[in-house]
C-alpha cells in the first residue's frame, strides 16, 4: 500500500481568480496533533514511512481518517501473513 499524504488548506491570495483557487493541496506531512489523535507518535510514524511536519500547529480531520484507514490497512494485512 501506498504511503498517506497529508492534505491542508491552502494560504488565500488576493491575486488569485475566485475560479481558478484551490483550497486544498499535498502537504509536507501529517501534525503531531494529527498523529496524537490517532495514536501514534513521530518515531512510530516516520517507522511506518508516514512522513510528519513538525512545523504545522493544525489539525484537520480527514487527516485522522485518512491515518486510521491506513493504519486498519497495515494491521489487516499483518494478520493475513
Amino acid at each position: 500500500m501506498e504511503n498517506p499524504r497529508a492534505i491542508i488548506k491552502r494560504p488565500n491570495y488576493r491575486f488569485e481568480y475566485r475560479h481558478e483557487r484551490k483550497d486544498k493541496r499535498v502537504g509536507r506531512g501529517f501534525s503531531i496533533g494529527e498523529l496524537e489523535k490517532v495514536g501514534l507518535d513521530v518515531n512510530k510514524a516516520r517507522k511506518l514511512g508516514i512522513y510528519v511536519d513538525i512545523r504545522r500547529k493544525s489539525t484537520h480531520e480527514e487527516n485522522v481518517e485518512l491515518l486510521k484507514k491506513f493504519l486498519d490497512n497495515i494491521s489487516s494485512q499483518s494478520q493475513k501473513s
